[in-house]
């Protein structure tokens, strides 16, 4: 039986004594590493002298780390394991949104007129917003968290072109900041300050109509390898689907003078190509 499955049968945390053996042999770095190896990290307990101090965490990573890593960690009716690589996690997204803001100042802080927005980026903004929103009902403020994550990463990956695509990447930052408020509210409000946004912070609101996609980009499989992306409307059936990607030069590369075994479709998803 390997050591971690006898410790788990019999109930035992390898953090029961590691801490005190680690700490004497000045090696305390070692035991996230050793419980990950060899077993479940142990329960927080006085007895364990595993017990983590808040004022020192929040001194060390800031309050908004802290509380966005509590709420991320688990759902709320669970336990969770205080793990500090997470809450380094943590601190590092806190860190970019902020490294974020502060190098497109100049963009952000534009002042634009209302007009057509970018339609990708508007989707990816609303679909945050309707995801955050059904969470919040349900109080899964871990995968609320998450959403802003994904949400951030669209954000940092726009190249803005023009001053449409500048608008809606506003919108999609002040989305962010106003959805991040409630959980990590010094960061947020401190951010909102920066790019002059004097209005009330409010949940905002869901544009439904940003929701419905004229058409979609899905990726082409030829024998499961990814080798193009194609635009086609949002619902097309298979054949459809099939016609514009045998129009692709990438595509026909690969299956011309070659059998079509099977055409694999997942609508909106995804077209896979068997030759």
């Amino acid at each position: 039986m390997k050591i971690k499955d006898f410790l788990k049968e019999n109930k035992i945390s390898i953090g029961d004594n590691v801490k005190f053996l680690l700490e004497k042999l000045g090696k305390e770095h070692l035991q996230n590493e050793i419980e990950l190896k060899l077993g479940e990290p142990a329960k927080m307990s006085k007895s364990k002298a595993n017990t983590v101090d808040p004022a020192m965490a929040i001194e060390k990573y800031g309050a908004d780390t802290i509380r966005l890593y509590i709420l991320f960690a688990a759902p709320p009716e669970q336990d969770f394991e205080w793990i500090e690589t997470s809450i380094e996690g943590i601190h590092r997204f806190l860190k970019r949104v902020y490294n974020f803001v502060i190098s497109n100042l100049s963009i952000l802080k534009a002042q634009y007129k209302e007009q057509t927005k970018n339609k990708e980026l508007y989707y990816e903004i609303n679909r945050c917003i309707q995801r955050y929103r059904k969470d919040l009902e349900k109080y899964q403020f871990n995968t609320m968290i998450a959403s802003l994550m994904e949400l951030f990463n669209y954000l940092s990956d726009f190249k803005p072109k023009t001053d449409e695509d500048k608008y809606t990447l506003k919108l999609g930052v002040l989305t962010l900041l106003k959805l991040l408020y409630p959980m990590a509210p010094h960061l947020a409000s401190e951010l909102l300050e920066m790019l002059e946004y004097t209005e009330g912070i409010m949940l905002p609101e869901l544009d439904e109509s940003a929701l419905i996609r004229d058409s979609v980009e899905i990726p082409v499989q030829i024998s499961g390898k990814v080798r193009s992306v194609i635009r086609i409307p949002s619902g097309a059936d298979e054949k459809t689907a099939l016609e514009v990607a045998m129009l692709d030069e990438k595509i026909k590369k690969y299956v011309d003078n070659k059998e079509i075994k099977k055409v694999i479709f997942v609508k909106d998803k995804l077209l896979n190509i068997v030759v």
